[in-house]
């Protein structure tokens, strides 16, 4: 059992079996004893609380405090009557404890559901009294991370206007303030969504920049979720849009409970998101019919995967760090406890919305694979927006592998790093590294000129197009200019230009680059690396055989050298340590001619 060494305090929480494999026995019989597990050993231990040897109330998480509260306040809706005084008595001592400490954004949105939740109940002010709640409503304010002059966000992504909505909605369910101001940053919320989701529905996380990205698909369904959590209505328009979001997800669904595989701030997270939006979907009757069981069997692979894979039972927590596996600095490990409170709030929510929906204690069906087989379409191309720049998804199944193929642009920040280069990621397969850099561009070739410069297509993408014959789908797309790495935002370099072609056949992914240059260019190095999954390499003229892997071969056409070394520190992905990497690479030539560089990754 994973959580065999819990204490019997927590296992106190552990209620009879659900009916067997729902979503709601994962959460009674796996979950909630974690969070009883958490709660009872923060509430004892304090300020020397230690989780996998972080000090985890000395760790600067500046969310922290609002995960702990919706934690607690989670765990004691799940308790039995008689056990709420217990548990409410640690809310207010962890309270307290927590009360000097920051508390931005998501913690404050956090904290405030955690208080609202509360307030349903009617245990709110009995359990914190006039002093601590006066502390509170002066504390957890959308003005923290707003201007209130304009109503606009102060240094944040744009899909931290849902957050400041639920924020003043919040505070208007709780009597602190009238409604004015979360209306306003509802217009404005919705405004900018309009604004930067344009006619297909998924909303820019810059302001224009095209990097469109997991939240821009889960951003409608956390929209429509706060209005949920705070008794707005839903309207058509926003249901409409949240069926798009549904359509990305279902056509990614598998039996593994593998979720997004591109972007940044993935692990657990990349397959959550889908779990939110499924959830979301079919508490409001978005889902129809035999979709909506095939949603929840997915739904419930989901919850699995965080238990099964997820989850460390000797650490008694979420790993997104050890065993190979690396997170972005957004989530480095100094957050560890807040990461655990924030996913088991994440699956325990999204259960009570599957719950309201119909299908409490119900057993998902088994044959998902088979539908998805049968249903589901083997390409999907998804527009997100069209104009100077194209920015699009490419969905590609085979089988039980879900490639994703984002042509969009990471904008300032990431565009840079391999999590948002145009790739076909699938998980086990191809995959980025989160704050990578361009040291070493996964699978994208990188000009060195001779003036240092460094050159990737990546960013500025035109004429996307694709098509199809018989099994083979093709997707072709062209850059005027290369991005010029080395700064926070692409900088446009036009002495090279590119057509790229995907070739997407069952068993293998192809790519094709034609580069040109307008005038002749001194190259000092030209490399391609691939940090990969598959073990055992040989290398056999330029193509790349693995012994052991789902990718059985990489050949490489178009650069003079290629060499397979093992893994480091940096070919660390989401979900594990990629064991090999192969380097390719061409030194010292002038660019005159079309140069063709192809790469084809054989999989089984």
């Amino acid at each position: 059992m994973l959580f065999r060494s819990l204490s019997a305090v927590a296992l106190l929480f552990v209620a009879a079996s659900a009916a067997a494999g729902s979503l709601n026995a994962v959460v009674k019989d796996e979950l909630t004893p974690q969070l009883a597990y958490l709660v009872q050993r923060l509430d004892a231990e304090g300020a020397a609380f230690t989780l996998d040897d972080v000090a985890v109330l000395k760790s600067g998480d500046k969310f922290l405090p609002g995960k702990v509260a919706l934690g607690i306040v989670d765990l004691i809706e799940a308790s039995p009557p008689e056990q709420r005084a217990t548990q409410l008595r640690s809310f207010r001592r962890i309270a307290e404890l927590t009360r000097a400490m920051p508390n931005d954004t998501w913690g404050i949105y956090y904290y405030l559901l955690a208080l609202d939740k509360l307030r349903r109940l009617q245990l709110l002010a009995p359990t914190l009294g006039p002093e601590l709640l006066a502390h509170l409503r002066q504390q957890l304010d959308w003005r923290k991370f707003v201007r209130a002059e304009d109503f606009t966000l102060i240094r944040l992504p744009t899909n931290y206007y849902g957050v400041a909505f639920g924020v003043a909605r919040l505070r208007t369910l709780l009597g602190w303030e009238a409604d004015a101001a979360g209306q306003k940053l509802l217009a404005r919320m919705l405004e900018h969504y309009r604004r930067y989701s344009g006619d297909y529905g998924f909303s820019d996380e810059t302001e224009g920049d095209g990097r469109f990205d997991r939240y821009s698909i889960l951003l409608i369904a956390e929209i429509c979720e706060r209005f949920l959590e705070t008794d707005v209505p839903v309207t058509d328009e926003l249901r409409a849009t949240l069926r798009k979001a549904v359509d990305v997800a279902l056509t990614m669904a598998n039996t593994r409970g593998d979720g997004f595989s591109y972007g940044r701030s993935l692990g657990p997270y990349g397959d959550t998101a889908v779990l939110e939006i499924l959830s979301v979907a079919a508490e409001l009757g978005v889902l129809k019919g035999e979709e909506k069981d095939i949603a929840y069997a997915y739904a419930h692979r989901i919850a699995r995967k965080y238990v099964d894979f997820w989850f460390d039972g000797r650490m008694h927590s979420v790993d997104l760090w050890n065993q190979g596996r690396r997170t972005d600095a957004y989530r480095a490990k100094h957050r560890i406890l807040g990461e655990n409170f924030s996913l088991l709030h994440q699956i325990i929510s999204s259960s009570e919305r599957w719950n309201a929906a119909g299908y409490r204690d119900k057993k998902p069906r088994e044959d998902l694979q088979a539908w998805a087989d049968d249903h589901l379409p083997p390409f999907k191309f998804v527009w997100f927006a069209r104009g100077e720049y194209d920015r699009a998804l490419a969905l590609v199944r085979d089988r039980d592998i879900v490639f994703s193929l984002p042509l969009i642009n990471g904008g300032v920040g990431q565009h840079a790093n391999s999590p948002y280069y145009p790739l076909p990621f699938a998980h086990q397969l191809v995959a980025g590294v989160a704050d990578s850099t361009a040291a070493q561009a996964q699978l994208i070739p990188k000009f060195v000129l001779d003036d240092g410069s460094e050159l990737l297509a990546t960013a500025f993408i035109k004429d996307v197009s694709h098509s199809a014959d018989g099994p083979r789908h093709v997707v072709r797309y062209r850059q005027a200019e290369l991005d010029r790495v080395g700064q926070p935002a692409p900088v446009k370099d036009a002495r090279l230009q590119v057509e790229t072609e995907y070739r997407f056949e069952p068993g293998q992914v192809q790519r094709i680059d034609r580069y040109t240059a307008k005038q002749p260019v001194k190259v000092s190095r030209l490399s391609l690396d691939f940090a990969a999954f598959s073990q055992q390499p040989r290398m056999e003229a330029g193509t790349v055989r693995f012994g052991q892997g789902r990718v059985t071969s990489f050949d490489v056409q178009g650069l003079a050298n290629c060499t397979a070394r093992p893994g480091d520190a940096a070919d660390r992905s989401p979900e594990g340590p990629m064991p090999t990497h192969i380097a390719c690479e061409t030194k010292d030539f002038d660019l005159r001619d079309p140069l063709v560089i192809t790469w084809t990754l054989r999989y089984r």
